[in-house]
């Protein structure tokens, strides 16, 4: 009975042992390629929100406790745009990142949608090209716009039925021009960013 007992208890050591070394592998065959995944995708992004540019150089600037990543793009030398890697936690299903494109005085240029988990037909149309979201932002002075949803008494038209959503990918423009501020010297630090994608409600539905 306790040979039995030991075999069994060796029995599932080692396919324990085997399990954990099985996702350690999966996990450096596949770390790599996300990681070139992830570079070429904010490469293409970048492309997207900026004017045409010759380099980019970038920082990270803690705005609400959280590292955004602010890119400053040139022509010789002189700059002619930033573009912000920036990111709301709040969305319906998560984290919601974007990539926000500003030229010199602070116009919003072009939004790209970097990751998002939303409802599929509902908050995922913030990724579609021409969606009232972007059209509400695009184009426009970001100091000028009240970066909340027209629900919250802000300037951005939400997604129908997405307003959680709304507000995270709001929330994130609102923090992209924080970080935009102190990447171009306009202030020396960013201040903390509170919207209606902060204010969870109760029963979260979007």
């Amino acid at each position: 009975m306790e040979s039995s007992l030991k075999n069994m208890v060796l029995v599932l050591f080692t396919i324990t042992l085997l399990s954990s070394a099985a996702v350690g592998g999966v996990y450096m065959l596949t770390e790599e390629p996300i990681a070139q995944a992830k570079e070429l995708a904010v490469k293409d992004a970048l492309a997207q929100v900026l004017p045409q540019f010759e380099a980019t150089t970038k920082q990270s600037i803690e705005v609400n406790q959280l590292p955004i990543v602010a890119h400053t793009a040139t022509i010789a030398g002189e700059t002619v745009g930033y573009a912000v890697e920036s990111i709301s936690k709040n969305g319906f299903g998560g984290a919601v990142r974007l990539m926000v494109g500003f030229d010199t005085e602070g116009k919003i240029l072009n939004i790209n949608v970097l990751e998002q988990k939303e409802t599929p037909g509902l908050g995922t149309k913030m990724a579609d090209e021409g969606n009232v979201l972007l059209a509400s932002l695009k184009d426009k002075n970001a100091a000028e716009v009240n970066m909340t949803v027209k629900k919250d008494g802000g300037d951005i038209d939400a997604l129908t039925a997405a307003t959680i959503s709304s507000r995270a990918y709001a929330e994130a423009v609102a923090i992209a021009y924080e970080a935009f501020k102190v990447a171009s010297g306009a202030q020396s630090k960013a201040g903390d960013v509170t919207t209606g994608a902060t204010k969870q409600e109760g029963g979260q539905h979007e």
